[in-house]
């Protein structure tokens, strides 16, 4: 295969929105939790025309993402990476959220930060939940950033009773997120390639309803309502960024994280979502 390949982990509807906007030309391998999944994703690509092939990830063991990285090695150069899989605090318990969201994106930038091609990017889908955590330490947030990979879920800010639910636990995952991904651009710098977050709001895909029908529904409901835009996003708004960020204009561009939410943490921070005492939507 004489193809570029772009490798997308955790194609759902923001996934692929992404995909379709930086795949024309290329080769897309698309790795999902299940297999079923991954084929629906694939189905859906091919029939918009997208040259496709499968597999099957978990991001939190760290043997299924390097059979990822040498299953897209073997179809030819990667190019892309959309790292858009993860779990929500509504599906998962703390432990889960922290191996997956935290740990998993880790290792995902680990693994495919040696391997990616000169000229290549990436984009990791983050959120919104990690603009709203209450600054942490400098110390915090460099071992957040910097601590090795595989001991990364030993950090005492992750213990059993520093981490209070699974919204804490998403928001810290989310703020390591942009902050490893800050760290992993001066790795894949060295190879000519350049890696950024996207942090979105509220945006309508099957997760974000699970979570509005969800026991924080009513917050979620809260901010679309009183956002400066007044409404939830769309998955092709992100990818129009990420489009931006994997593509050439983006070139100037790495280590950053562009927060996509209507402006929901600028009602929060300084608008009529300012959290009243034990708020944390």
């Amino acid at each position: 295969m004489n193809k570029d390949i772009v490798v997308v982990i955790g194609a759902g509807y923001i996934g692929q929105a992404i995909a379709r906007r930086v795949g024309a030309g290329k080769h897309l391998l698309v790795a999902n939790h299940t297999q079923a999944a991954s084929d629906a994703a694939a189905e859906v690509l091919a029939d918009a025309g997208f040259d496709v092939s499968t597999s099957v990830v978990d991001i939190s063991q760290r043997a299924s993402v390097e059979a990822l990285v040498a299953k897209a090695q073997e179809l030819g150069p990667i190019t892309g990476l959309i790292q858009a899989a993860g779990l929500s605090p509504s599906q998962a318990p703390i432990e889960a959220i922290l191996k997956v969201d935290l740990y998993g994106n880790a290792v995902v930038l680990e693994c495919f930060g040696a391997v990616m091609a000169r000229g290549g990017s990436g984009v990791v889908i983050a959120s919104q939940s990690g603009h709203r955590l209450p600054a942490l330490s400098p110390e915090q947030d460099h071992q957040l950033a910097m601590t090795p990979t595989e001991e990364l879920l030993q950090l005492p800010m992750l213990q059993p009773g520093q981490v209070k639910d699974t919204l804490h636990a998403y928001q810290l995952s989310k703020r390591g997120n942009s902050l490893r991904v800050m760290a992993e651009a001066v790795r894949w710098g060295q190879r000519g390639a350049r890696i950024n977050t996207i942090s979105p709001g509220i945006v309508m895909t099957p997760l974000a309803r699970d979570e509005l029908t969800g026991p924080r529904g009513a917050g979620y409901r809260r901010m679309i309502e009183a956002c400066a835009v007044g409404r939830a996003g769309t998955p092709d708004e992100i990818g129009n960024v990420a489009a931006l960020l994997m593509g050439p204009d983006g070139g100037f561009i790495t280590g950053s994280d562009i927060l996509m939410d209507g402006g929901v943490t600028a009602a929060y921070k300084f608008g009529s979502l300012a959290p009243v005492a034990g708020d944390r939507t």
